[in-house]
């Protein structure tokens, strides 16, 4: 027997023998050991975090970048602003949310809340998406989701990493209305924003199945699948880039990054077909960085702290 199926058998053995003293219902201690056993077979190793990695992510703040932005919508490009917060924080797989206390089920994970608000002519648009990506670097996201809110309406989307990706999506148009379904694992657009930030020199480079961004999906009112994609880095005069074409979609994504750590996103565009019927045409949203702060938001709650706006020009 080999160490890591030693090990995978060690850890089965004990979550059975735990399972066995707790009050639940046989189908419960079941269906917790098969979970369990699923998980452990599919998670890799973990890779080692530097110690610039725990420095800078564990000092008890986050990351805040602020962003000029042109976003492409209904054949025409908007300004507006977007924001990118990275903080690592305590996750539990199963329930699949922040942990409130320490466990040794919990999962280190860098979470990246991403924030995009521009006008599409008399009316706002207000897009939110959250991704939950370990630490170690070792599988896909747990967890990843998308708001969108505008006059029209809004929509919901999550993705949760559980034995497969189990997809869910709420929205008001009629053909969509209210969707369940389950996914092949594959790799997931919003996870590269995060894997990034880790080592983004060990992103998948030539052709890859991948699931496009949750917000792309919802805005194109694409289907939700593992998409062909070309993906590959480059540099130019000190900045560094990774690029993911869709052909079939007819989109590309390319983020800016600086090559050395932290790995700061400096900026992106996103090409594809905006509008719909015979006015649609490729637009390309860009993102420019204007300013950065590294602070513990959550506290900084009061009227007194509006002036922290200005560090970020928003």
């Amino acid at each position: 027997m080999t160490p890591i199926r030693a090990t995978i058998f060690l850890l089965s053995f004990l979550v059975v023998s735990i399972s066995c003293k707790q009050k639940s219902s046989s189908t419960d201690e079941a269906m917790l050991v098969s979970n369990e056993e699923v998980i452990l077979e599919t998670v890799a190793p973990k890779k080692p975090l530097s110690n610039a990695f725990k420095g800078y992510w564990y000092a008890g703040k986050a990351e805040i970048t602020s962003y000029a932005l042109e976003q492409a919508r209904y054949g025409e490009l908007r300004d507006g602003n977007a924001v990118l917060i990275y903080v690592t924080e305590p996750f539990l797989p199963e329930k699949q949310v922040k942990a409130d206390h320490s466990n040794p089920g919990n999962v280190s994970v860098l979470k990246l809340n991403a924030t995009k608000n521009f006008l599409t002519g008399i009316y706002p648009y207000s897009i939110l998406s959250s991704t939950f990506y370990p630490v170690h670097d070792n599988q896909h996201a747990l967890k990843t989701s998308l708001s969108v809110q505008e006059w029209c309406g809004h929509v919901y989307a999550q993705i949760n990493n559980r034995n497969t990706f189990e997809y869910t999506s709420h929205s008001y148009f009629e053909k969509e209305a209210d969707q369940e379904l389950s996914l092949d694992k594959a790799m997931l657009e919003n996870e590269v924003w995060t894997k990034l930030r880790i080592n983004p020199f060990d992103l998948p480079i030539g052709d890859i199945k991948v699931v496009p961004s949750l917000e792309y999906l919802r805005l194109s009112h694409t289907k939700i699948e593992a998409y062909n994609a070309v993906g590959s880095l480059s540099s130019n005069e000190g900045m560094a880039s990774y690029t993911l074409t869709y052909p079939s979609l007819d989109r590309t994504l390319q983020i800016d990054f600086s090559p050395e750590f932290p790995y700061t996103i400096q900026g992106w565009t996103e090409s594809f077909k905006s509008g719909f019927g015979p006015n649609a045409k490729v637009l390309t949203t860009k993102a420019t960085k204007m300013k950065s702060i590294n602070t513990a938001y959550w506290g900084q709650n009061s009227n007194q702290d509006l002036v922290l706006r200005d560090s970020l020009g928003l």
